[in-house]
């Protein structure tokens, strides 16, 4: 983390109730802005989840959050008390597309959502959340799970989990009669609304930074399951990993038949800087890659970018490393559009998800291909998750 400070700044040093102003309304997150020696650190809470932002310039009366590793930025203006801050969010979208939504933020205070006219009704104060629901979003065909735990006071934490990977740390509240979440990261700005019904099922809006909107339905389900994350996406056969070549991030071509992987086991990361799924990805990539690559395991990542700027693609994946301390080699393969991406990556039959991890044999073959991740904040289902990486890979340096 660094941090750029003026000694004249009147900003207030503690915990910031922060929030966006999304089509749905206030996306909240909790903010911690500390002032340590000459310097200022700055923390986002997402229930369990703690996120340091890298740079922090403060300047007089404006501070600036930036996210340099997924091209996001907050500036802000300082009231001359100290106590709240006025700005914008702006993050980088696909293709010259650019997100901004206005920021705000005040000090002193702790609850994530404002606390207004709850219900007051004992029936509804009564009923709690905690649990696993089915979700249903209209426009998508594929199915979702949700889990939640609430506590005595209403605050609920949990995520959804997804065929293609998982919404996160939400956190929020419930008060008998309407659910509140968000989650906030530097990408991610999620937003989801929902009321309880007579029947015990949810009904309401889903909101993504100011791209994306839905509504979504719930219904509990202990039972509720995902299918199996390594047979959503196919194999195709026959395809010669010498005829697939990119350019790395010094802009040389490198085939992924390099004689550099040849009698390897290789592991190749789909993913994208810009995506946070790819960032919980990437970190257990960098795990495998210490445990296994003396025992003969290649790993090798294929960036699809936003832009398709390859200057401005190579300093986003170059901030990407530096973050996760990745030291295996990482290719440009092209735009993050899955239909363009699904061309780059022919041993698929498409690219459903970033990420999505390719396990290819010893002589070439791929073997297993895994759609999507499932990370932290899905608990178990994340260590299980990694318990059969490792079966695979161990199977494969077996042969």
């Amino acid at each position: 983390m660094t941090a750029q400070t003026s000694n004249t700044s009147p900003l207030q040093s503690g915990t910031w109730r922060a929030w966006l102003e999304s089509p749905g309304g206030p996306l909240p997150f909790i903010l911690d802005l500390r002032h340590e020696g000459d310097s200022w650190q700055a923390v986002i809470h997402n229930g369990q989840e703690r996120i340091d932002i890298p740079t922090v310039t403060l300047s007089d009366d404006k501070l600036t959050l930036s996210f340099d590793h997924y091209d996001s930025t907050i500036t802000t203006n300082i009231s001359k008390d100290g106590q709240t801050l006025n700005g914008e969010w702006r993050k980088q979208g696909s293709g010259k597309n650019i997100s901004t939504l206005p920021f705000q933020a005040a000090a002193n205070q702790t609850a994530r959502f404002e606390q207004g006219n709850r219900s007051s009704n004992s029936a509804a104060l009564s009923r709690d959340v905690t649990g696993r629901w089915t979700i249903k979003f209209p426009k998508s065909q594929d199915p979702a799970i949700a889990r939640f735990k609430q506590q005595p006071d209403g605050i609920v934490t949990g995520t959804i989990m997804t065929t293609t990977g998982d919404y996160r740390f939400l956190e929020g509240d419930f008060d008998g009669s309407l659910l509140r979440l968000s989650v906030f990261d530097g990408a991610h700005a999620f937003l989801f609304q929902a009321k309880w019904q007579e029947d015990g099922t949810l009904t309401g809006d889903f909101w993504s930074r100011d791209v994306w909107h839905e509504t979504w339905t719930a219904r509990r389900d202990e039972n509720a399951a995902l299918p199996d994350d390594f047979l959503q996406t196919k194999i195709v056969a026959g395809v010669d990993l010498k005829t697939l070549t990119f350019r790395d991030l010094d802009g040389q071509a490198k085939s992924l038949g390099d004689e550099a992987f040849a009698g390897k086991v290789m592991l190749i990361e789909i993913f994208g800087s810009w995506c946070p799924n790819c960032h919980d990805a990437s970190q257990f990539m960098v795990e495998l890659d210490q445990e296994y690559k003396d025992r003969g395991l290649q790993i090798v990542g294929l960036a699809f970018e936003l832009t398709g700027d390859f200057a401005r693609d190579v300093r986003q994946v170059r901030r990407f490393a530096k973050k996760h301390d990745v030291t295996y080699p990482i290719l440009i393969a092209g735009v993050s559009d899955k239909a363009t991406a699904s061309k780059q990556v022919p041993f698929i039959d498409k690219v459903r998800s970033y990420p999505t991890a390719i396990f290819v044999d010893r002589k070439g073959v791929a073997r297993y291909v895994h759609t999507g991740f499932t990370g932290p904040a899905t608990g178990q289902t994340y260590e299980t998750l990694r318990s059969t990486f490792r079966q695979h890979i161990e199977a494969l340096l077996s042969e």
